[in-house]
Parts: C-alpha cells; structure tokens; sequence
C-alpha cells in the first residue's frame, strides 16, 4: 500500500509539473521522477528566497581551486595579453546580439556578494564574488519573451551549462570577473565565471565566453540541458 502510495503520488506530481512547466529537461527515465519532484518542489517553494549572504569575515584564508586542464594555446594567448582581446558573446533567442569585453562588462552595473561554493564532492568555501548580474546582460542584449533557458559554454572545449530563465533572472546569479577585491584569478574560473550561488559547484562553470538564450534546450547536446547527465550528475542542483 505505501509503494503504491508513493508510485500514485509521484505520478500526481508528474501530472502537475507537465501543467505548470514543472519538468527539468532531465526529467525522463529511471530517475526522472525525481528529479522532476525535487525541481518543481524547489522552484515553488524557494522562488522568492535569496541564497545565504556572509560577512566579510568569514572569508575562507584557502579557498580551494579544484583541477583544471592545461590551458590551451589561444588561451594563453588571451592570458598574456591581459584578456584584451577576449570577448563574450551574447546570441539566441534575443533582440541585439551582443559581443561584450571585459571592460563592457565592468561598465555594467557592478555588484558583490559573498557566498559559498559548495561542491557535490563534499568541500567548500566562502569568497566574496565581483561581477554584473547575468539579468542585466539579457536585458541589454533585448532577450525574447519565448526564452525559457539559458546555455552558458566555456572556452575549455565541450564543457557548457544551462539554466532555466527564473535563475538566470535572479539578482544573485552573477558574471563574476573578481574575487576577493582582485581580479578573478584563473585558477577559479577567470576572466569570467557565472556564479549560480543557489545551485552546486558545478552549475558554476570556469571560463565562461559564450551566453545563448533558447526557447528549446532540446537543440543542444543529447537534449537534457548540459553534459551532466550524461555523467550521472543532475541537470538542477538546488541547495
């Protein structure tokens, strides 16, 4: 009885989530189910609520920088040239595509806050993070009232993310190209790492130069909004 309690409550909330757009793109499968319930729970219940804000003393002194591949050579060529050349591109479903850089991005509205990075493998650590609201970037760039997610790609080859418009809407979800009052070192992601404070580390990806507004998240890699799932890894990780 209480299998088929939780079967016939899963499947009630299935039905709800496919009403109110409730399903992570990630929602088919084994684990589908779940991933939806945890998606469209949070969504609900977190909508308004801000991710934890600390003071500047609770810094970490060590913050860990987790491995990186060796930089590429276009890369190095960027890095030797204080990033002067490099760009980030703006595209999609909005009004006024957009090539943006670095000194665009700092005449933007510039905010900071510190929060956690809190990894799925277990550490973590508090930095104050420096940047523009990833919001005010998609307003400039015109998006489109059809957009629903948003893919942001990274100069390392093959790695992208993506998340959905609610996020990316949130004034904490920041293009970050500083940490610590100095530039954001690239160790952690510099020149520009988009910080998703609400989500798991690895929703915030390093090396950000690409940002494309989408009405069908099913056009890209296998269809399930990044390359985590294919590595067993959830497309939404709320915290």
């Amino acid at each position: 009885m209480a299998a088929a309690a939780g079967v016939g409550g899963l499947a009630a909330a299935d039905r709800l989530a496919k009403r109110f757009g409730l399903i992570p793109p990630d929602g088919t499968g084994v684990y589908g189910p779940g991933e939806t319930l945890t998606y469209a729970c949070q969504r609900v219940i977190t909508a308004h609520l801000p991710v934890r804000e600390f003071p500047r003393s609770m810094i970490s002194k060590n913050p860990f920088a987790n491995e990186i591949a060796p930089p590429k050579d276009d890369f190095k060529r960027l890095e030797a040239s204080g990033f002067k050349d490099w760009r980030l591109v703006v595209d999609g479903t909005v009004q006024h595509p957009l090539s943006l850089s670095l000194a665009d991005l700092k005449n933007l509205s510039v905010h900071s806050q510190v929060t956690e990075v809190a990894c799925e493998e277990g550490w973590s650590y508090i930095a104050e993070w420096i940047g523009t609201p990833l919001s005010g970037v998609l307003r400039e760039a015109g998006m489109l009232p059809q957009t629903r997610y948003i893919i942001y790609s990274s100069i390392e080859k093959g790695l992208w993310e993506s998340i959905d418009v609610p996020e990316a809407m949130r004034p904490q979800t920041l293009l970050t190209m500083g940490m610590n009052d100095g530039d954001l070192p690239v160790k952690f992601g510099g020149p520009l790492r988009l910080r998703v404070p609400r989500q798991l580390g690895y929703k915030s990806l390093k090396f950000v130069n690409h940002i494309t507004a989408t009405d069908d998240i099913r056009k890209f890699g296998s269809g399930r909004g990044s390359v985590d799932p294919d590595y067993g890894y959830a497309w939404y990780a709320g915290i």
